[in-house]
């Protein structure tokens, strides 16, 4: 089982230690993809691999990574050593009866929210959470990737009171092989190895006033 990834939000300085007393080890830029290894007791500092620190570690603080499952990471102590296995300390955002409209991330088919290229050796999978909403906020995801096998696995889970619509493009337009893909839904796709693909995540206006969806996608090579 591959480790999980995250994105990083805003950007971040990469520390030696779960705190802003210890040294820098360099920085992370926003819609960098990093492998997520571990977090601190409290879970506000995840560990990840840098490969530019002397043991091909370093920390991050949590509030700029956006990413799902860090719960389940192992607690790491000053020391590096594993001290406990993940118990939830983050609450996810629940979906309230008054909805508040996604805001803009000015992602595009051009300029995507995340863009990775999965490898043997590198990163397996991508788990990448975010929100959508219309006809008022952001209407519509881009999360590009680039497979290194014939085939991928992936998985929805939304939550909230719209339909979520999801599309698969290649080479600038639809692919015809598509089925589509519903929350709760995890499908085996076919793909071409080194291509670039594209799935978009849209919400259409509808007649009961904001449509709006919090959706987890997850991503991941089949070997």
């Amino acid at each position: 089982i591959s480790d999980p990834s995250g994105v990083i939000s805003q950007q971040v300085n990469v520390r030696s230690g779960p705190g802003t007393d210890f040294d820098t080890l360099g920085t992370l830029n926003p819609k960098d993809v990093v492998t997520l290894i571990g977090k601190d007791a409290n879970g506000m500092w995840l560990q990840i691999s840098f490969t530019n620190a002397p043991d091909g570690k370093g920390w991050v603080t949590a509030a700029y990574v956006q990413s799902s499952g860090a719960e389940n990471l192992p607690i790491v102590g000053g020391g590096g050593q594993v001290v406990g296995t993940g118990t939830p300390t983050i609450i996810p955002p629940t979906i309230t009866p008054t909805l508040v409209a996604a805001l803009q991330d000015n992602d595009s088919q051009q300029a995507p929210a995340v863009s990775i290229i999965f490898s043997p050796v590198g990163t397996r999978s991508l788990i990448y959470s975010s929100n959508v909403s219309a006809p008022d906020g952001d209407a519509e995801d881009w999360v590009q990737f680039t497979p290194y096998s014939a085939s991928v696995s992936i998985s929805l889970t939304c939550a909230g009171n719209g339909a979520l619509n999801v599309e698969l493009w290649q080479n600038g337009a639809t692919s015809q092989n598509w089925a589509g893909l519903l929350c709760g839904q995890k499908k085996i796709l076919d793909v071409i190895a080194g291509q670039m693909y594209l799935v978009r995540l849209f919400v259409r206006p509808g007649n009961n006033g904001l449509e709006y969806v919090n959706y987890t996608l997850g991503i991941e090579t089949m070997r």
